[in-house]
């Protein structure tokens, strides 16, 4: 049996936006132990010209429900991007999970060569949906993800491969 584009995306999604939610409880109780200004983790970045942890959430975030939505031929809901704590970013992820909840396979099942039109730095990209989703997406979304983990990894936050992947 193939592979559905909706298997192939949405419940990916949802297992590291799961993940996600558990590394920041785990940030959280590790600033508070520790008495970090959790500002410190929430700011931090690999790089001087990389997003913080917060961008970088919030990225992974608009990544997730973006695809879908065009995948199934919607508008992606917009969120404000004004998170400012580990409970803020909490309740992003979780309005991001319950969006992709309410997404069923037969919207996104058979978007293989829907045409998906974006805007990217000032220009519109085309793509079919299938090589929008596995050339462009999911590499992005896999992205912002691995960077925040990668940012409370290297700021000294005990989490390894497991926390990354997830439950099944």
């Amino acid at each position: 049996m193939p592979l559905s584009m909706y298997r192939a995306s949405v419940p990916v999604f949802k297992q590291l936006l799961k993940s996600l939610d558990a590394i920041l409880d785990k940030a959280a109780a590790y600033a508070a132990a520790r008495k970090i200004d959790p500002n410190a983790l929430l700011q931090a970045r690999l790089a001087p010209d990389m997003f913080h942890l917060t961008r970088q959430v919030q990225i992974a975030s608009d990544q997730a429900k973006g695809i879908a939505a065009r995948l199934a031929g919607q508008e992606p809901p917009k969120f404000e991007d004004n998170e400012a704590s580990f409970a803020d970013l909490k309740a992003r992820i979780a309005k991001t999970i319950a969006f992709l909840d309410g997404l069923q396979p037969a919207q996104i099942d058979g978007s293989e060569d829907r045409e998906i039109a974006m805007p990217v730095g000032g220009q519109t990209l085309k793509f079919k949906g299938v090589d929008y989703l596995l050339g462009f997406g999911l590499p992005n979304f896999y992205f912002h993800v691995t960077t925040a983990y990668a940012i409370l990894r290297h700021n000294g936050l005990e989490i390894g491969k497991r926390d990354f992947i997830g439950g099944r």
